[in-house]
């Protein structure tokens, strides 16, 4: 029995006639439980001593590796109203596949040909700007032919200046002859009168004397004048110059000026010419805009937009699409305190919602179910949710991820990182210390030391 009290039964019941009693007072049990727990602290001491790979955990999903490779929204860039739909949703379309056709709602655009008469005044404003510049064209042989006969009118009015400059330098030698002639006859006339004085000559060589004095006076006189003439006409000469550069200068002036204001109207119409060009080329991207075209080859996913005669604003959202080709990748997002541990080219170990899978995170290599990836990029700000994200692409040289996998999915990654007992492991985790980081040189230094 138990043997708990003080009052012994042992003499009363026949301990041998029940088994129950016997199996109990053999002391087996005991036995069996020690070897239990020395079993037991053997196992638990060996699978303290087994190697166990430190990972960081985190959840995401499936994403794509390359922003043109995203699902994407198309959106109007006009106000219109929907008239007709050519797609529906699950349809695959090609890029440049007609999604479907918008009406214009604003009354700017309702003249059915607004493109017709924007051309036809595009076509009249460049004529006009054709005619200003044969008109400037005009203007300018206008120019060059006045400026021709101002140069004609000054060539000859600079002959006529030295010509009546040549006649000066004449008239200028006969008055100095002339002037020389009437002191010859004066002197002359003086010595005649002293002769007459004296007796030596008559009165009639006197009277002589004083004809020829008078006639050198008067040749004299008469030279002096020619020669005034002649400086008056240089003077002359020179104001007419001056007249013809003046009446001249004036006409090219006005000339000048009309070819400026014509050239201001021309510079004018080239303006209203660009603005109008601007208006048709407007009018017609606009008209092109009524035509919603797939930007890719993919697949309708959503239309927000439904019936004919909805109206739609600029930006709206009309439908969506997600490419036809995209490569893979999985966003997980991880604690900054981890931030460091990680680097690209980093291996991670994925495992994706509704693909069945075993995992044991310190034993990836026991782990049935999941697939391999590396780190393509990190990013440098933290995330809304107070975490860096991280983007996983898959690792080809192991096996390829589903091909059922779709965007948005589920996905749970470990990033893989030093091999430690598991009783480190423990240790650490008790502690709250951070896991082991060792560089890719260290891992395998760490490996090739082993």
């Amino acid at each position: 029995m138990l043997n708990i009290s003080n009052h012994k039964v042992s003499h009363i019941i026949k301990e041998k006639g029940y088994s129950t009693i016997e199996r109990v007072e053999s002391k087996q049990s005991k036995k069996v439980l020690s070897r239990m727990i020395y079993a037991s602290f053997a196992i638990g001491f060996i699978l303290l001593l087994l190697p166990w790979t430190q990972n960081i955990r985190s959840d995401g999903q499936v994403s794509v590796l390359k922003p043109n490779q995203k699902p994407q929204t198309i959106n109007s860039i006009i106000d219109g109203r929907v008239e007709n739909w050519f797609v529906q949703e699950g349809d695959f379309v090609q890029k440049g596949d007609t999604l479907l056709r918008i009406s214009e709602v604003k009354d700017d655009y309702f003249d059915d040909k607004l493109l017709e008469r924007t051309g036809n005044q595009v076509g009249f404003k460049k004529e006009s700007v054709g005619a200003y510049k044969d008109k400037i064209k005009a203007q300018e042989q206008q120019i060059e032919s006045l400026k021709e006969q101002q140069q004609l009118k000054l060539n000859q009015a600079a002959n006529k200046l030295m010509q009546t400059r040549l006649k000066v330098q004449n008239d200028s030698n006969a008055l100095v002859a002339a002037e020389t002639d009437f002191k010859i006859a004066e002197y002359q006339l003086r010595r005649m009168d002293s002769l007459y004085d004296t007796g030596l000559k008559s009165l009639t060589d006197l009277e002589k004397r004083k004809l020829n004095s008078q006639k050198a006076k008067a040749k004299f006189i008469e030279s002096k004048n020619k020669w005034l003439a002649a400086q008056n006409n240089v003077i002359n000469a020179q104001i007419e110059i001056a007249n013809i550069k003046t009446k001249f200068n004036l006409d090219l002036n006005k000339l000048q000026s009309e070819r400026l204001s014509t050239l201001s109207q021309k510079l004018e119409a080239e303006n209203s010419l660009t603005k109008l060009e601007n208006t048709y080329k407007n009018y017609q991207v606009r008209t092109d805009l009524h035509y919603i075209l797939a930007p890719i080859d993919g697949y309708i996913t959503k239309t927000m937009v439904n019936g004919i005669g909805e109206t739609i604003k600029a930006g709206q959202e009309i439908v969506s699409m997600m490419p036809k080709k995209y490569e893979l990748a999985v966003e997980a997002y991880i604690d900054p305190i981890d931030l460091p541990l990680v680097a690209k080219n980093e291996n991670v170990r994925i495992q994706f919602d509704g693909w069945p899978a075993i995992v044991f995170s310190g034993w990836p290599n026991a782990s049935h179910g999941t697939y391999d990836g590396k780190i393509y990029a990190i990013d440098q700000f933290i995330s809304t949710n107070g975490k860096y994200r991280i983007l996983i692409a898959p690792d080809t040289t192991n096996y390829p991820w589903p091909q059922a996998l779709r965007v948005g999915g589920g996905a749970s990654s470990m990033i893989l990182l030093n091999d430690v007992p598991i009783y480190y492991e423990l240790w650490r985790r008790i502690n709250g210390f951070p896991p082991d980081f060792y560089s890719k040189a260290e891992r395998k230094e760490l490996k090739n030391k082993k």
